[in-house]
């Protein structure tokens, strides 16, 4: 199939899925997270029968026309316990959470290598994913939600712009909002985008709650008269009158203490403000945007938040998924930080992109940002590759591509109670033996950049391997 058969193929079958919600879509399947192919591949596969073949062959579900993937490579089934993925014999192997795999119970958000393309599993609402493109353009015909929202700064696929669609529907109202999300999902990013779509003519004035002790807390919010306490010469508006006719946001409201707790709630209910040492109330128009990381019905539930506050603020919550919950934005987000470094025509390789897709992510897309600079900073002009990422990403393919000595259908590597293997940064747990690489040779017909992406390495240190053991690869070709 040429590529411009693929792309028709791709759009048509894109554009042929009904306008879905992932929240009432059971059908489960595979997300694109990464190929080479992207752009001539479907961004979802659905789970649509009780048997989708991954393979190189067109008479595959899915083709994957790529050297790296067997004629009929991998196939998905339904069986009485949930789907399995079974390997056909392929000569690379099909890899689940990196580890190769005869056969495996695919779970939620399971990572699964096919040569070298990689999905996540989702375990239902699968078609709405396929409207978004990896290069992040977005099928119209296809896509769920009419928002029209055009110019946001919400970088991401399906995920992200339902939750555009959402604050779109709210934004001009008062409605107040508390936004839910691990460090560095952007969640003020998120606040900043409410006050711009709600079109108000006010500033946004916004203050980590974590940041201040509660006295100083106080003064930066209501302000103070002069004289109010020893130090304060002069009078200060605070934040909350500063926002008049805009939007105030409060960072980390879980960490707000109880006494300014309750004066807020007062500010919410009477829509006004009294300035520390005044006894004058001070009109004001703000609309609330909170953001935070903790669980705050358990702070309610301990007595260190107060619940009347919390109905007040939480007039509408959003939630902001984990970037480890949604690789599929990783590619499009990558490319977006290169634009904004004013590198937008970087490439990147690979392994670059597999050890990304691996990595867990824990401080999200703010992390995934500062990978990108840094692999800019040490590739100085050339193309961002493995040795490029920080060390903790590079080790997320340690061992990558091993036997799995799990029994079939077991929880993923993180959640078993052996560790894996320890290794060094950027491959597998050590190096292969004399006959393995001699095995890999004779596979690949001599070709390292292939036996390089069965290890997950790069072709330098295989020849490194090759030459340590007196191989010459010329043999095999």
């Amino acid at each position: 199939m040429d590529p411009e058969q693929r792309q028709g193929w791709t759009t048509a079958s894109v554009e042929a899925v009904p306008r879905l919600d992932a929240t009432t879509d059971p059908t489960p399947g595979l997300v694109l997270i990464y190929s080479r192919l992207h752009a001539h591949l479907p961004s979802v596969v659905p789970f649509a029968t009780d048997a989708t073949t991954l393979g190189r062959e067109a008479d595959n579900t899915l083709s994957i026309p790529e050297a790296a993937v067997s004629r009929h490579h991998a196939l998905v089934e339904r069986r009485s316990d949930g789907y399995w993925i079974v390997d056909n014999g392929s000569t690379n192997g099909t890899v689940v959470n990196g580890e190769r795999v005869k056969a495996h119970r695919l779970q939620d958000q399971d990572v699964i290598r096919v040569g070298d393309t990689v999905f996540r599993h989702a375990s239902s609402g699968i078609y709405p994913f396929g409207a978004y493109r990896l290069d992040g353009e977005v099928v119209d015909a296809a896509r769920p939600f009419e928002h029209g929202v055009t110019d946001s700064p919400l970088v991401g696929g399906y995920q992200m712009d339902a939750i555009l669609d959402r604050l779109a529907r709210v934004a001009v109202t008062l409605i107040s909002v508390v936004i839910q999300g691990e460090s560095g999902t952007g969640k003020e990013l998120v606040a900043r985008e409410i006050h711009r779509l709600s079109g108000r003519s006010g500033p946004l004035q916004a203050i980590n709650c974590a940041a201040l002790p509660a006295n100083l807390l106080e003064s930066e919010l209501f302000g103070y008269k002069k004289g109010a306490f020893t130090g304060a010469s002069s009078d200060k508006t605070g934040l909350v009158r500063a926002a008049h006719k805009g939007t105030l946001f409060l960072d980390e409201i879980g960490d707000m203490p109880l006494e300014a707790q309750a004066k807020l709630l007062r500010v919410l209910q009477e829509r006004e403000v009294v300035p520390l040492g005044s006894t004058v109330a001070q009109p004001v128009d703000v609309r609330v945007v909170c953001a935070t990381h903790r669980d705050l019905e358990q702070k309610v539930a301990e007595g260190t938040f107060r619940g009347d506050l919390l109905a007040r603020l939480r007039e509408l919550q959003v939630e902001l998924p984990a970037l480890r919950d949604r690789r599929e934005d990783l590619h499009v987000l990558v490319r977006h930080f290169l634009a904004a470094a004013r590198r937008p025509k970087t490439k990147v390789t690979f392994p670059f992109m597999l050890a990304v897709a691996h990595y867990d992510w824990p401080y999200n897309v703010r992390e995934l940002e500062s990978a990108v600079k840094l692999g800019l900073a040490l590739a100085d002009g050339g193309e961002l590759d493995l040795a490029h990422l920080p060390t903790p990403v590079q080790r997320a393919l340690d061992g990558h591509g091993r036997v799995s000595s799990a029994p079939a259908g077991s929880m993923r590597p993180e959640a078993s109670a052996s560790p894996a293997p320890k290794a060094a940064p950027g491959g597998r747990s050590q190096a292969p033996a004399e006959h393995e690489l001699r095995e890999l040779l004779r596979q690949h017909a001599g070709n390292i950049a292939a036996v390089g992406r069965s290890l997950g390495k790069e072709r330098m240190q295989v020849h490194r391997w090759l030459k340590h053991h007196g191989i010459d690869p010329d043999d095999y070709r």
